[in-house]
């Protein structure tokens, strides 16, 4: 057990199998090294071991909190879904926020270990530290919305006031690859199909009741110093200060005309580097400031809700009326997000900005990533202009009224084309020989950052441990706004190592867990003032750093043990210097390629890894003492080319 402020010290370990609940503390060792949310999630998971399949009851599926959830802390209202990806065949954790994090260590936990299947639907109630299986027979076939309607009128509570639910809408039923994990608040679970396992499962969702029972720190003192530290460096960010920075007022949408300026935007499936060179090129009417957060602000937007203890509120409300197919419709959604507008549009042919509104609403209901939903319709667009589609569908740039229907058939798997889009890139790559089509990197596609313009990013997509994913090692941080300072996007030395010290960054905030968006302003001395305030530990920088390496390597060794090594740190053909298919930058990228050799050498070396792999003496200097092993050493390592 552990005695450190912050934690509960209390973790349900739920036996879906035979509807069992049991209860463990958490181990004072574990707790010091992988912190908790992603690092103990990913802990907890690789106990069950990495040769499991993913959709199978041995997989566990892990909602965890971290010492800092639920807190006093800045921005820190996350929660972190650990599994085994039946997308990629990774380890992978996905983060939402709102309040359903906080709710949870409030109503006396740390977090929900879910392992083996129910043989009917159930959903999972937790109150005062207590955690009842209750049957969701009524509730399987019906969508995120209803789901959330139906169980409010179930509990003793208001949902959003003291109440969160987490549920999987029809896509996670029916097992879409992709599938996502929505609270209350049409914020996602997102990436690598949490909602997949959890339908596997027969969990149709996880509702928490609570007071605000915040966790009080260990060392008052040292925390005020560090909360106190970080809100003045939040209001003083050019990028969060609240109702003035860029993320305040536009939401992560405020890049959509930032990367179209710098030709960064991946357009058409990553033909074009930007919405003006497709347009001129083709002659389509496609503007990337149709979709852009300043435009959303000025005519669609409704709501600035906001997660547990954030003054930014990045989060924007839509409403839009939207005719479709003769119907005239009212839609009202929240997470108007960069990413999925851009894959639900500029990537996918158009620049529809209400009709992008109806697409998120569907995508959240069914509980599919909007990301990969819009990426797959982008890869099936340009299999069927190369006719890698006859006999299934067919699907044109831009068809934005195909697409709305198109979600529907995926979340259901309704239709040939549907269903084949619901396997995910690698599959329908596999099955239709399209592997020059995705933008993926170990099976999951990539977000709206050409790494053709950011070369961190190249890097980032290709190392990270749960498939392409700019939420690992966000490089466009130093390469778009400057911080901690501007580096040259187009510059590749120096990257390797800036990815690295991302990456070990963001390890540690998903750990505590907080929002991501707080490193706009805050650094690794404001971490450290907080966690150490909160826990009653006395922590260096250094040392709080190393942690963060230490959960990147236990990943990145999880997936050795899985088969992934370095020939797996790739990028779609299109991006790379040197290959056949590669397709160079236009405008302000002209002629840009991502030199992956050199990348991935200069990462290696940063990481002390070996192709990829980390050797057993780096397990060793970390102290990931759990497991077998790579039996790869560093000596392995081959000499250095001569330049």
């Amino acid at each position: 057990m552990t005695e450190m402020g912050g934690y509960r010290d209390r973790v349900a370990q739920v036996d879906l199998t035979g509807g069992d609940v049991s209860y463990r503390g958490i181990d004072e060792e574990d707790a010091e090294k992988y912190i908790g949310a992603r690092g103990l999630g990913v802990k907890y998971v690789f106990d069950k071991g990495p040769d499991v399949d993913p959709l199978g009851p041995e997989n566990r599926l892990a909602f965890m909190t971290g010492p800092l959830t639920g807190t006093q802390t800045v921005m820190s209202g996350r929660i972190a879904l650990v599994t085994k990806s039946p997308l990629t065949g990774t380890v992978t954790d996905s983060h939402h926020g709102g309040w359903s994090g906080a709710r949870l260590k409030w109503a006396g936990l740390d977090g929900i270990l879910l392992d083996g299947e129910s043989d009917e639907p159930v959903y999972l109630f937790v109150e005062d530290g207590d955690v009842e299986v209750r049957d969701a027979s009524h509730l399987w076939g019906q969508g995120v919305h209803d789901t959330i309607d139906q169980i409010g009128e179930e509990v003793d509570g208001k949902v959003g006031r003291n109440v969160s639910v987490m549920a999987i809408g029809q896509g996670g039923e029916n097992e879409v690859r992709y599938g996502c994990v929505i609270n209350e608040d049409d914020r996602a679970s997102g990436r690598g199909g949490t909602g997949a396992v959890m339908g596997a499962k027969n969990v149709k969702a996880v509702v928490v009741k609570s007071g605000t029972d915040m966790p009080k720190p260990a060392d008052p003192e040292t925390f005020q110093e560090g909360y106190q530290q970080a809100m003045e460096v939040i209001r003083e960010s050019d990028v969060t200060a609240p109702n003035e920075g860029g993320l305040s007022m536009y939401g992560t949408n405020v890049l959509m005309n930032a990367t179209e300026e710098m030709d960064g935007l991946p357009t058409k499936n990553a033909k074009y580097t930007s919405t003006e060179e497709y347009g001129e090129t083709e002659g389509v009417d496609m503007q990337a400031e149709r979709v852009s957060g300043e435009n959303v602000r000025e005519n669609i937007l409704v709501d600035e809700p906001t997660c547990h203890s954030c003054p930014v509120a990045c989060k924007k409300e839509v409403e839009v009326n939207v005719t479709h197919k003769g119907q005239e419709m009212n839609v009202r959604t929240e997470s108007y997000e960069y990413e999925s507008a851009w894959a639900l549009g500029p990537n996918s042919g158009h620049s529809d900005r209400d009709e992008i509104a109806l697409m998120l609403q569907r995508c959240n209901d069914l509980g599919i990533d909007t990301i990969e939903a819009g990426n797959m319709m982008a890869m099936a667009m340009e299999m069927s202009e190369e006719g890698k589609l006859d006999g299934v569908g067919h699907l044109d740039w831009g068809d934005s009224e195909t697409m709305i229907d198109l979600i529907e058939e995926i979340g259901h798997r309704s239709s040939d084309l549907g269903d084949l889009l619901a396997e995910g890139p690698e599959r329908v790559a596999d099955a239709k020989d399209a592997h020059g089509n995705k933008l993926s990197v170990k099976g999951q596609t990539m977000a709206a950052y050409d790494p053709r313009c950011m070369k961190g990013m190249g890097i980032a997509y290709a190392t990270s441990n749960r498939g392409a994913c700019h939420l690992r090692g966000y490089t466009p941080a130093a390469e778009i706004l400057g911080i901690p300072e501007k580096v040259d996007p187009y510059e590749w030395e120096g990257k390797g190592e800036l990815t690295a010290t991302f990456q070990d960054l963001h390890a540690v905030s998903d750990s505590f867990d907080i929002c991501k968006f707080s490193a706009f302003a805050e650094g690794i001395e404001e971490y450290v003032l907080q966690y150490n305030g909160m826990t009653g530990r006395d922590l260096s920088e250094d040392d709080l750093f190393e942690a963060g390496e230490r959960v990147y390597n236990l990943e990145r060794y999880y997936n050795n043990l899985v088969g992934f090594d370095g020939a797996d740190d790739t990028l779609p053909n299109r991006f790379v210097e040197g290959h056949p298919d590669a397709i160079p930058g236009t405008g302000a990228s002209e002629g840009e390629l991502v030199e992956l050799d050199q990348l991935k050498a200069e990462y290696y070396e940063t990481r002390d890894w070996v192709d990829g792999v980390v050797p057993d003496e780096k397990l060793a200097e970390l102290d990931i003492d759990i497991g077998p092993g790579t039996g790869v050493s560093a000596g392995d390592s081959a000499a250095p080319a001569d330049d």
